[in-house]
């Protein structure tokens, strides 16, 4: 074998490894006790910088050792203060948990992307694309190894749950508005799918709602904001977790 056939030998061996079927969100929450995704979110178009000076080969490692089913880093620039390269350092800090890959998804460029930097599963947003659009790259997704996380926020947007995602979520904040009401959560549980792996997302503050939201069906919570705003992040995740 030449150099070039030993180098295409194991392109084709890196080729299989990147689509090899990634740690599973949707097992680690349907498998853990807290079902919490805790967010590593230095900043919102709402608030502004939250923590600028987060870490991503410090957060998230703290919140995995502080009992985190799972992760979800944002890789938004512009809005959020994010990174690609944050997931990179996550993992390269000793993270093996699920790593939701946090961003508006409108192209398959960004699911290679997502599988690139180490992500096990991407965020689909509804209100961002047509059920064709979404149909497609949750295709896609499943092609390259990764999990899709739905996310819906409105009774006519459940239509897309028809599409068969791993997890369905929903939001608990309006994108246009920036209002954020738990209730829609409660309101719209019911509607989905009884065998849907259930997501709240979005202003989750009190352990008492977390316990409402699982006995109304949910299996997992994401929490950014609130435990990002502290001075220690893992620590709070702790805190909100004995609380359960």
């Amino acid at each position: 074998m030449d150099i070039l056939q030993e180098i295409v030998a194991h392109k084709h061996l890196e080729l299989e490894q990147l689509c090899a079927k990634k740690t599973s969100l949707r097992e680690a929450l349907l498998q853990s006790k807290t079902g919490i995704i805790a967010e590593f979110k230095r900043k919102s178009p709402s608030k502004g910088w939250i923590k600028k000076e987060g870490r991503a080969d410090i957060i998230p490692l703290s919140y995995q050792q502080n009992g985190a089913a799972a992760l979800s880093i944002l890789t938004d620039e512009h809005y959020f203060g994010g990174s690609d390269e944050f997931i990179r350092q996550a993992r390269q800090s000793g993270v093996t948990l699920p790593i939701l890959y946090k961003n508006f998804v409108i192209d398959e460029a960004q699911l290679y992307a997502a599988a690139l930097c180490g992500a096990s599963a991407v965020l689909l947003i509804a209100a961002c694309l047509s059920k064709q659009e979404c149909q497609t790259l949750l295709h896609k997704a499943h092609a390259l190894g990764l999990e899709v996380l739905l996310e819906m926020h409105s009774e006519q947007e459940l239509e897309y749950a028809e599409l068969g995602p791993d997890i369905c979520g929903i939001n608990n904040r309006n994108l246009g508005s920036f209002v954020t009401d738990v209730e829609n959560s409660f309101r719209l549980a019911e509607l989905l799918p009884k065998n849907a792996v259930k997501v709240s997302e979005s202003g989750i503050s009190n352990p008492d709602t977390v316990k409402a939201l699982r006995s109304a069906g949910f299996n997992g919570f994401l929490i950014g904001e609130n435990f990002m705003k502290t001075p220690n992040p893992g620590q709070a995740l702790n805190d909100f977790i004995s609380k359960l």
